[in-house]
């Protein structure tokens, strides 16, 4: 599957209004999926950054292989980011984030103090592509839900400010993607967005963007498809059908039922914890 896209007309109000608000804050938080951690980086946020601090969050780190994890927070630091690998649905590296958060502004905070300042909260934008997980990472912090969540790309809208603690403000923002995602090599960055749940299902031919997980998960991952569903490999999505028994009325296997399944299990970790790409 080549040359998915997807940019909603809402998505290029939101890049600007991120530029109209970065003034306001002190840090940019970029969460990342830790599956994709090079498809799921918003090429346009570099540019946007300017001369901010950084943080990148490796979120959704349980359902990303442990040893990648690793070696994408070793690349990302060598490239002078700060790196957190965090679990948002269980509020796993949230504290890292705001602790390393108030580090990097520590001069800053400290000038403020000797001025007579009492409380420096540290301002910090949190960006990154639909279903990445803000909403979930900041209702986490806050310990309520403050944020839209729901478990599906755009809904978030616009901005909103969040109190975490009189020392930590967060700006969510949308998520947003680009209007032309790299397909050169072996980086093909909309497919990896779709299989992840980045890009709206409902654009998708899903049976053939779960043949595509198959073909992925039999040769790097083989384990999680042959104990899941019981079957030997290699297999495709009519034998996974089959060995889960989705038949529709005539008597045919039912693939998009099985295609929908096999994603949102995926999606979910039922077949282990997978990376889909490693640094180069």
């Amino acid at each position: 599957m080549n040359n998915i896209q997807w940019y909603p007309g809402h998505m290029t109000k939101a890049l600007r209004m991120m530029k109209e608000n970065l003034a306001l804050v002190d840090i940019l938080i970029e969460l990342l999926d830790a599956r994709i951690p090079i498809s799921s980086k918003n090429p346009d946020i570099d540019g946007l950054a300017q001369n901010k601090k950084r943080i990148i969050v490796l979120n959704k780190a349980d359902l990303a292989d442990e040893a990648a994890n690793a070696a994408w927070a070793k690349y990302y630091e060598g490239l002078g980011f700060a790196v957190v690998a965090a679990n948002s649905n269980a509020g796993k590296g949230l504290k890292d984030v705001e602790r390393i958060a108030r580090n990097l502004m520590s001069e800053k905070i400290a000038r403020a103090k000797a001025r007579g300042r009492l409380v420096v909260p540290t301002r910090a934008m949190i960006v990154g592509v639909p279903n990445v997980g803000k909403s979930t990472m900041i209702n986490r912090y806050a310990g309520k839900n403050m944020a839209k969540v729901a478990d599906r790309p755009g809904v978030t809208k616009g901005k909103q400010w969040i109190t975490i603690s009189p020392n930590f403000e967060l700006l969510d923002t949308p998520g947003i993607l680009w209007p032309k995602f790299e397909t050169e090599g072996d980086l093909n960055q909309g497919l990896n967005l779709a299989l992840t749940g980045a890009i709206n299902d409902n654009i998708l031919d899903r049976e053939k963007l779960a043949q595509a997980l198959i073909d992925f998960v039999q040769t790097h991952a083989p384990s999680g498809l042959a104990e899941r569903y019981k079957i030997s490999l290699p297999t495709d999505l009519e034998k996974i059908a089959e060995a889960r028994g989705f038949k529709l009325k005539d008597g045919d296997h039912d693939l998009l039922r099985t295609a929908v399944m096999l994603l949102d299990e995926f999606r979910g970790g039922k077949l282990g914890r997978i990376t889909l790409e490693m640094p180069n």
